[in-house]
C-alpha cells in the first residue's frame, strides 16, 4: 500500500513538473521575439560598462593622478595657495576636482584642498571639501572627520567639532591617533558645558589607551570633568 502511495506520489509529481515545463516552453515561444530584446539589450549595457570602464574612465583616472603630481608637491611643503589654485603651469587641486571630480584623484583631491584651506584659516571652505570627500580608507576617512572638527573648533561650533571627533576615534581605532581624537572631544565636550561626555572620552583615554602620551596627564582632566559634574 505505501509501495503504491509513494509511486503516485512519484507520479504525480512528474506530472506537474512535465506542466510547468510545458507552460515555460510555451511562455518562451509566445515571447521569444521580447526575451531576444532583452538579451541583447543586457549584452549592449554589459558591452557599454565595460568599454566606458576601460576606454574612458581608466585612462582617466591615469590621467587625474598624473596632473595631481605637483599639486601634492606643493602641498607636501606647505604651499598651500599653489597646491589648491595651481602656478600657471601645473595644475591646482581646484582643477583637477573640475576636471576630474568623477574619479578616485579627483575625490582625494577633496581631501588636500579641505586640509590646505584649514591650514589658511578658511575653515568653512576647509569644511565644504572635507565633506565631499570620502574613503574606505579608515586612516584617511578618520584623518578627514578630524580636520573637519579642527575646522569647528575654529569657527566656535564646538558641538559639531566634538561630534566629529568622536567620529574620528571610531572609524580608525588605534593606540595613536584615537586618543588624541578623544582628548579634543574631550575639549570640545568641556567647552559646550557637556562634562558627562567630556569624562566619558577622557574616562576611556585612560583604560584603553593608557600608555599613549594624552594618558599622562589624564587624570587631571578626568579630576577637572568630575568637579564640573559636581
Amino acid at each position: 500500500m505505501s509501495t503504491n502511495k509513494n509511486n503516485q506520489d512519484h507520479e504525480d509529481n512528474f506530472e506537474n513538473f512535465e506542466q510547468a515545463l510545458s507552460r515555460t516552453e510555451q511562455y518562451i515561444e509566445k515571447n521569444q521575439k521580447k526575451l531576444t530584446y532583452i538579451a541583447i539589450a543586457v549584452i549592449l549595457v554589459a558591452t557599454a560598462i565595460f568599454a566606458y570602464q576601460k576606454y574612458y574612465r581608466a585612462p582617466m583616472e591615469i590621467n587625474a593622478q598624473t596632473e595631481m603630481f605637483q599639486a601634492q608637491r606643493y602641498f607636501e611643503v606647505d604651499s598651500f595657495n599653489l597646491a589648491i589654485n595651481g602656478d600657471g603651469n601645473y595644475d591646482g587641486f581646484l582643477d583637477i576636482i573640475d576636471n576630474y571630480g568623477s574619479t578616485e584623484a579627483g575625490n582625494l583631491s577633496n581631501y588636500y584642498v579641505g586640509v590646505s584651506y584649514l591650514h589658511l584659516g578658511e575653515y568653512q571652505n576647509a569644511i565644504n571639501y572635507l565633506e565631499n570627500f570620502s574613503s574606505d580608507d579608515f586612516l584617511l576617512s578618520s584623518l578627514a572627520k578630524a580636520a573637519i572638527g579642527d575646522a569647528y573648533m575654529e569657527l566656535g561650533n564646538n558641538e559639531k567639532a566634538a561630534s566629529n571627533y568622536m567620529n574620528a576615534s571610531a572609524s580608525n581605532t588605534n593606540d595613536f591617533t584615537t586618543p588624541i581624537y578623544l582628548q579634543k572631544a574631550g575639549f570640545a565636550y568641556e567647552m559646550t558645558g557637556n562634562y558627562k561626555e567630556a569624562l566619558a572620552a577622557y574616562e576611556t583615554i585612560e583604560k584603553d589607551f593608557g600608555k599613549s602620551s594624552e594618558a599622562r596627564d589624564i587624570e587631571k582632566y578626568i579630576t577637572r570633568a568630575k568637579l564640573n559634574l559636581k
